[in-house]
């Protein structure tokens, strides 16, 4: 089977919803919907929560990051860092449980590479998509956060069966953009219970179209995309602007500019990147 051929078949099989996820993965999913369970009270989130090491970590991490600990005032178990970051913020953090586990089981050392690049990538555009959304777009910051964590998702999903398929990214990345990446982001997009508007932004990353200020969510999510000091290591659209072209965007807003937003938002996008690493 040539490379077209894999990733049409890999994107019908998406479509229908037949998906090979690792077996680790089913009990992530099943933690997010009872996070999602509108009943679920804090020291329930809590011990589901502290039933996932890493997810458990992740979360004290968050609630200690400059972006939430306003304070200064560190917190130490994870009841604490559930109630200071909320139940919003923490199914974004268990939606990043998800996508880590999608390429898992990967053993090939330049899939592997791949994946923790595309993750430090999703991790870099999580953090600037909360922060544009919060001082410029004002769309609903922990849903940026949550967009940016998820976006990248059908390439996780396409590196955890390149394995099998070997050669299928060899000298074959233009190809990810017309026949798979759309296609196959949805079926997993879908499969993982996405929102629409979240999807719906996804779907404006994908047509790469964009209003500068950003307005609305995919706005935000396409800003934060370009802006991201890490590239993706699956594909860059024709005509994408590199980290050192998107330095130079800027655009009054308000009473500032793109600029000196990031400049004073530079240690919170750091701390929160670090925290989702």
């Amino acid at each position: 089977m040539d490379h077209v051929s894999a990733l049409d078949s890999i994107a019908a099989e998406a479509g229908r919803g037949e998906l090979a996820f690792p077996t680790s993965l089913n009990a992530s999913l099943t933690l997010q919907r009872a996070l999602a369970e509108p009943d679920c009270h804090i020291d329930a989130a809590a011990r589901l929560v502290q039933a996932e090491p890493l997810l458990a970590a992740r979360t004290v991490a968050i609630a200690n990051s400059v972006a939430y600990n306003r304070s200064g005032n560190d917190v130490t178990n994870v009841r604490a860092a559930v109630q200071r970051v909320g139940f919003r913020t923490l199914g974004a953090l268990a939606a990043s449980v998800i996508v880590r586990q999608l390429a898992s089981e990967i053993r090939d050392p330049g899939l592997r590479q791949k994946a923790d690049q595309l993750w430090a990538h999703s991790a870099h555009v999580a953090a600037l998509a909360q922060v544009i959304a919060r001082r410029v777009s004002h769309v609903d910051p922990e849903t940026a956060l949550f967009a940016g964590i998820v976006h990248e998702v059908g390439g996780f999903y396409l590196l955890s069966r390149a394995e099998s398929l070997p050669g299928l990214l060899v000298d074959n990345l233009d190809a990810w953009l017309d026949h798979g990446e759309a296609a196959i982001g949805r079926g997993v997009l879908h499969k993982l219970a996405v929102p629409p508007p979240v999807m719906s932004a996804i779907e404006a990353l994908w047509d790469g179209m964009r209003a500068l200020p950003p307005e609305t969510l995919g706005d935000t999510l396409l800003l934060a995309n370009d802006l991201s000091p890490l590239p993706s290591p699956l594909f860059v659209p024709p005509g994408a602007t590199t980290h050192a072209a998107a330095a130079t965007i800027d655009f009054v807003y308000g009473e500032g500019t793109l600029k000196g937003l990031l400049e004073e938002s530079a240690q919170e996008v750091k701390s929160l990147t670090s925290a989702l690493l």
